[in-house]
């Protein structure tokens, strides 16, 4: 029991102290991508869905928070690729061709 509470206190101490010595962009960003994050899931009954600026918002606000905090939100690095490859497939699809398709030739026999 007293090592748990000792464990506990010295990693929120070292918590405490890797928060004092990161910029306050860093902070700033954090706490914006939270509350976004809190109005995503607010919105949401079921699992959450962000819509195309939630997640342009997120994508911009996740690139300024510390690399080892990125893995902790709802979109994490793997997210913004899958859209992001989500988003390239959707442009570069091919259009279906117009019009009738060639006939083919009837062989003589």
């Amino acid at each position: 029991m007293m090592v748990r509470l000792v464990y506990l206190i010295g990693t929120r101490i070292f918590a405490w102290l890797l928060l004092m010595s990161r910029s306050s962009a860093a902070k700033n960003a954090e706490i914006l991508i939270l509350r976004h994050e809190l109005a995503v899931l607010r919105r949401q009954v079921t699992a959450p869905k962000p819509g195309w600026p939630d997640r342009a918002l997120l994508a911009v606000l996740t690139r300024l928070i510390p690399q080892t905090l990125r893995e902790r939100r709802i979109v994490s690095p793997r997210t913004l690729l899958a859209w992001h490859r989500r988003l390239v497939k959707q442009k570069w699809k091919q259009p279906p061709p117009t019009g009738r398709p060639p006939r083919r030739r009837k062989s003589a026999t």
